[in-house]
């Protein structure tokens, strides 16, 4: 009984606390946002500011695609939640498309394409309704693929 309790620990702790420090890590990423988007004339005078939010920017959505979405996909199908894996599939082309805007936005700032204070603007305003929308659409997964799941694994302990 013992053994069963940690392995059911293991499993689903492990994708709680992936889950948690991912949820930290969106925290930091809106603060450096914030901080960009105060005056985007500043951000684009404070270099140090932009890539700051760029990095935080491509931690989030890679940990997202490379461990987050890939751990909760693993638990619904663990738990045989054919809903929950057919509500990710429908979910899942919208948060690649955003994250393909957010890399290119960072590519283009990588590449010095970030200096314009008008269309940085534009941009940081964009990419922050897309961002809202992937959150959105990320604490729905959340729920769905790990929330709906906790008591069927607190059972198994």
């Amino acid at each position: 009984m013992l053994e069963s309790c940690q392995n059911a620990q293991e499993r689903w702790g492990g994708v709680h606390l992936l889950i948690d420090r991912w949820l930290q890590e969106r925290h930091e990423l809106v603060a450096a946002y914030a901080a960009v988007g105060e005056s985007p004339k500043a951000a684009s005078a404070n270099a140090q500011t932009l890539q700051k939010f760029c990095e935080i920017l491509v931690d989030y959505v890679s940990a997202g695609h490379f461990e987050v979405y890939e751990q909760l996909t693993n638990e619904a199908k663990a738990f045989g939640d054919e809903r929950g894996l057919e509500l990710a599939k429908q979910i899942y082309p919208r948060i690649e498309a955003i994250t393909e805007v957010a890399l290119s936005f960072n590519d283009r700032c990588d590449n010095g394409d970030c200096r314009d204070n008008v269309s940085l603007g534009e941009e940081l305003k964009h990419l922050g309704q897309l961002l809202h929308e992937r959150f959105e659409l990320e604490d729905c997964l959340i729920e769905v693929l790990h929330n709906a799941h906790q008591q069927q694994a607190v059972a198994e302990l």
